[in-house]
């Protein structure tokens, strides 16, 4: 059982980071306590920062450095334009995918 909410976590966390970064800039450490606070994404800084970094490689988000107003600069994330088209690409497909599913897997709920 765990290898398949393993599967399901790493095919969707990517687009969790997106949506959080959606309206308005995190910081990583924002980023990582709020999908901790999640116990189906058991996310954790091992996780979520090398996704950072990935997402950033790849157009999608993109990252500045903002003073603190207490301790050291804070690296905030934003969604790019190629982020934002990621992320409603994938809005579209996992309402479809999730439709389909309850409907095979027989959860009662009606799409």
């Amino acid at each position: 059982m765990g290898e398949l909410s393993t599967g399901l976590r790493r095919g969707t966390l990517e687009f969790c980071v997106l949506a959080m970064v959606e309206v308005e800039d995190r910081y990583g450490n924002e980023i990582v306590r709020r999908l901790g606070d999640e116990p189906n994404l058991a996310a954790g800084e091992g996780t979520i920062y090398p996704l950072l970094s990935r997402l950033r490689r790849s157009g999608w988000l993109e990252s500045k450095w903002v003073e603190s107003p207490s301790g050291p600069p804070r690296r905030y994330y934003g969604l790019t334009a190629a982020g934002r088209s990621a992320l409603e690409h994938f809005r579209s497909e996992w309402v479809s995918f999730r439709q389909t599913v309850d409907r095979l897997v027989g959860t009662g709920e009606t799409a």
